[in-house]
């Protein structure tokens, strides 16, 4: 009995080592490194993995050599072995490993896994419709009450007469009577959400509602992690180390040449909304804007060293009331790498940056800065602000990293005087001893409060404690106070207002604009200096309005940050 158990625990010691081996090979670069780096992988394609933690570490080093490999041959090599990864996950389920490994936030989407989440209603739509038939309910983790008996009457005759008055109405079956399929359920289930003759978002909003975990099987397909890359017309190959964070200016960086954002067809910009959506599906994540991006906003752009990002804009019936909105994606040689989310009014703007885990040892200090050159470009923002979760406020992944020395290292400075002071210890004791690391607590306290980073012309400190949530508090407060809590009350006498200060009648706009115009109307009405604007600043005013509402949201941005008097408003009603 000892030869087998002594021949199992040699060859884990030799698989261990084998990816370790790989793990560094990430991070060596050159012609000469290609041989042995084929070498090693053809070795452990041949390896027989016995546990789940060491297939995953293969495979996560697979995708990154994929995104920075030295030569075609470790490209071909690492796309041969992941486009056949599913037989090892397979391999490895027939023989009873524990597949929970692989539903980690960290490694889900792994071809040949399962995964399970309750998504968003257009997500759910379109995930039934790109893997029809092979997406269920999961009943055994579903519960549904009183909401599907509210909701479901709208689709299921004479369900009211059970879910109105019986405490043990068999939900399964009722949905598995009217759906005519077991394992159709959810496609029928969506379908009724689809058909209802009420705009989408109330039909998200119900379906939202019931919260309906759905379960698939990701199989061999090409939207997991393990086979999401783009073919590209050409791959860059890394022949020298890495750029490390140390390396990257970002004032030099944003002092280049803007970089050339080429505008897509709507078709192409269909493309990468499918993409987007199937890169966040599987690493268990949804945004606003990757969920609802407009196709026919969608730009692109070659950055150099292999990497390419999109970026678009919300369409006009789902952007925010004040604020643009811009989303986006990295490609690394095809490969996705990482997302982005901005949120600009005037010049300044609210940024996330999400490196996903397999990729964090991969530039992106460099990347980081030529995603900025975009967005500025793009959006005119010259003070770029880092909300609090980004720097581990309520994130543990976050504090983990300490994502707030990437940030000051490339340039931020903390929006609190206390915490600049604070950073400004930190560093004392850094440059004092370089063995210390900054303890998780104080990192804590630092992810309090906003970074910002001003570009030359911006005016220091003047976003520093602005947000639109103060307005909007603000708005409600008076709704509260002098409109008895009644919204649609306010909106109609704050839109009648808000015309009589402009001279402007709205009778003859689109829906669109009339409620553009009333979400200004709640807010610059209370403005007890709106009446002495110039004649020209309320003309300005009336066309930043109404360009809220056109098929594109960047010059409603940079009317914005040309209106001095409503930028000055709003700093003093968000501060």
């Amino acid at each position: 009995m000892s030869y087998p158990l002594w021949g199992i625990s040699m060859a884990a010691k030799t698989l261990d080592l084998q990816l370790t081996q790989l793990e560094a090979c990430r991070y060596r670069f050159g012609s000469h490194e290609v041989a042995s780096v084929v070498k090693l992988l053809n070795r452990l394609d041949a390896a027989r993995f016995t546990d789940t933690v060491s297939l995953i570490r293969f495979h996560e080093a697979l995708l990154f050599l994929r995104a920075f490999p030295q030569g075609p041959a470790v490209v071909r090599a690492t796309e041969h072995i992941l486009n056949r990864f599913h037989k090892k996950v397979e391999a490895l389920r027939k023989a009873g490993a524990d597949m929970d490994d692989f539903d980690t936030f960290e490694v889900a989407g792994i071809a040949g896994t399962e995964m399970e989440d309750t998504l968003s209603f257009d997500v759910a739509n379109w995930l039934i419709e790109r893997m029809p038939g092979k997406v269920e309910i999961a009943w055994e983790n579903y519960e549904p009450g009183r909401e599907l008996g509210n909701t479901g009457p709208r689709f299921i005759p004479l369900l009211e007469d059970d879910a109105y008055v019986e405490a043990d109405t068999p939900w399964r079956r009722w949905i598995e009577a009217a759906g005519g399929k077991k394992h159709a359920t959810s496609a029928w289930l969506v379908g009724r959400f689809e058909r209802l003759p009420l705009p989408s978002q109330q039909k998200a909003e119900l379906y939202e509602s019931l919260r309906v975990p759905l379960r698939w099987n990701l199989e061999n397909s090409v939207i997991t992690r393990t086979r999401n890359w783009k073919p590209v017309a050409s791959v860059f190959y890394h022949s020298e180390p890495l750029i490390n964070r140390s390396q990257v200016s970002l004032a030099e960086e944003l002092a280049r040449p803007p970089a050339q954002l080429k505008k897509l067809s709507r078709k192409q910009g269909e493309e990468v909304m499918d993409l987007i959506r199937e890169v966040m599906l599987v690493r268990y994540r949804e945004l606003y804007g990757t969920t609802l991006g407009d196709p026919a906003s969608v730009v692109q752009s070659d950055l150099g060293r292999g990497v390419s990002i999109y970026l678009w804009n919300l369409p006009p019936d789902r952007r925010l009331p004040l604020r643009a909105y811009v989303a986006g994606l990295t490609l690394k040689n095809g490969v996705p790498i990482n997302y982005v989310e901005a949120i600009g009014l005037c010049e300044w703007m609210e940024v996330g940056f999400n490196t996903f885990y397999t990729f964090r040892g991969g530039e992106a200090g460099w990347i980081y800065a030529q995603v900025l050159r975009c967005l500025c470009h793009l959006m005119g923002t010259t003070c770029v602000s880092v909300y609090p979760y980004q720097l581990g406020h309520d994130n543990e992944e976050a504090i983990e990293s300490g994502a707030f020395w990437f940030y000051r290292k490339l340039g931020f400075r903390p929006g609190r005087a206390e915490l600049q002071r604070l950073a400004e210890d930190e560093e004392r004791k850094i440059a004092a001893d370089p063995k210390y690391r900054t303890p998780a607590r104080t990192l804590k306290r630092l992810a309090a409060g906003y970074v910002f980073y001003e570009l030359p012309g911006s005016e220091v400190g003047a976003w520093d404690r602005f947000s639109t949530r103060n307005i909007g508090l603000r708005v409600n407060r008076r709704m509260a106070r002098d409109f008895g809590g009644d919204a649609s009350l306010m909106r109609e006498q704050s839109r009648r207002a808000l015309e009589r200060l402009l001279g402007v009648s709205t009778s003859s706009w689109t829906p669109l604009e009339k409620a553009a115009f009333e979400n200004f109307a709640l807010v610059l009405t209370q403005l007890p200096g709106l009446r002495a604007w110039t004649r020209e600043e309320k003309k300005d005013l009336v066309r930043i309005i109404r360009a809220k509402a056109k098929p594109d949201e960047m010059p409603y941005l940079h009317l914005t940050q040309r209106h001095g008097r409503l930028r000055r408003a709003l700093l003093a009603l968000g501060s």
